[in-house]
């Protein structure tokens, strides 16, 4: 059996539904899988041992010059790549009008997707043959694409073990390995301070106070701050001056020169964002914080991660401003993370004992 996969983003998003290899390989062994997805987040598939190929479209250029050469060449190519690969089932586990669109053009005759309270624009309704309904049981973000995907199979994915993972070489492995050997010998922290929504951030401050106190319970540790763009940059580096010893800002990594990194540390904390769910993909124990999103829809699952949701009685709004937002910021308190973090090194050595 040969299906596709379309999930095009976002970065998050993309990660989530990692799950869904496994679960196919399981439910179907000897299954072929191909996935779409935006160009933006190939890397998170590449070489992924349980895809057969990746198809990358670039739907945002494609919107700016739909009359284009290079628009007109490129959705040909996707066209005759769907017409030769024959799938048997299409999953749309994205539920919108773009993902519906190339769910339709993959020529698959059963294409699953959400149902009408499951997607996310009701155009998208008119592209899939088989409409999943989702159960109060799917309510976290992983589980929406588990259950699409499991319907056809008729084994339902709770109670499997599931796993996930982004392959990384043994190139990029080296080079992290490399990397972390100039560090100090305790254990490492990566901190992760930004994410596309502001109402998603923390306060620069309490990334300063939450590094400092670290490093005071956890003498020898590093701390390595990662960043996505310049903003993110700028602000990694006022955290680094203020936390001062032990504590690094990253160089510029490729995804996979990242993923490599997220693979080799100890904890990584940030708030609802790509490298958070990043490294619990590759089994990377996480505090992660939650302010307009849900923790318990969107948070890494599992004993190796803490999920701090905040505690104002607005939380999870999912406003992207807010005119409470400085509020809302100050209610994940230093003592929240510090308190994960403890929880998932129990047995680390501290300055304290």
């Amino acid at each position: 059996m040969r299906v596709l996969i379309v999930k095009v983003s976002a970065l998050g998003d993309v990660i989530h539904a990692l799950p869904v290899l496994d679960y196919l390989h399981r439910a179907s062994p000897g299954i072929e899988i191909d996935w779409v997805v935006e160009e933006g987040n190939r890397d998170v598939l590449e070489g992924h041992p349980h895809l057969r190929r990746v198809h990358v479209v670039r739907t945002k250029a494609w919107r700016q010059s739909p009359l284009s050469a290079t628009t007109r060449r490129e959705v040909s190519a996707l066209r005759r790549a769907f017409q030769e690969a024959a799938y048997d089932i299409a999953f749309d586990i994205q539920g919108n009008f773009k993902s519906g669109l190339i769910t339709w053009l993959s020529g698959a005759q059963r294409r699953y997707g959400f149902d009408r309270d499951g997607v996310r624009e009701s155009l998208n309704l008119f592209f899939t043959t088989n409409q999943v309904p989702l159960r109060r049981q799917d309510n976290h973000i992983s589980s929406r694409s588990l259950r699409v995907v499991s319907v056809p199979f008729g084994r339902d994915y709770a109670g499997m073990p599931i796993a996930s993972d982004i392959y990384t070489s043994p190139e990029d492995d080296g080079a992290a390995e490399v990397f972390l050997a100039t560090l100090a010998d305790g254990l490492v922290f990566l901190f992760h301070n930004g994410t596309t929504w502001k109402t998603k951030l923390w306060h620069e401050r309490g990334w300063i106070d939450l590094g400092r106190q670290v490093l005071d319970r956890y003498p020898d540790a590093t701390i390595l701050l990662s960043w996505g763009n310049e903003d993110e940059r700028r602000t990694a580096e006022a955290i680094a001056t203020g936390v001062g010893r032990g504590c690094r800002v990253l160089p510029k990594l490729t995804l996979k020169g990242f993923c490599a990194i997220l693979k080799k540390v100890d904890l990584v904390v940030g708030g609802d964002t790509g490298p958070v769910h990043m490294a619990a993909a590759v089994s990377t124990p996480t505090v992660s914080f939650y302010r307009a999103t849900d923790g318990r829809r969107n948070g890494p699952r599992g004993e190796q991660h803490v999920v701090v949701q905040s505690p104002i009685d607005c939380h999870a709004c999912l406003r992207k401003e807010c005119d409470r937002d400085s509020t809302c910021r100050q209610s994940i308190e230093v003592g929240m993370l510090l308190s994960g973090i403890g929880t998932l090194l129990p047995h680390a050595q501290t300055g304290h004992q």
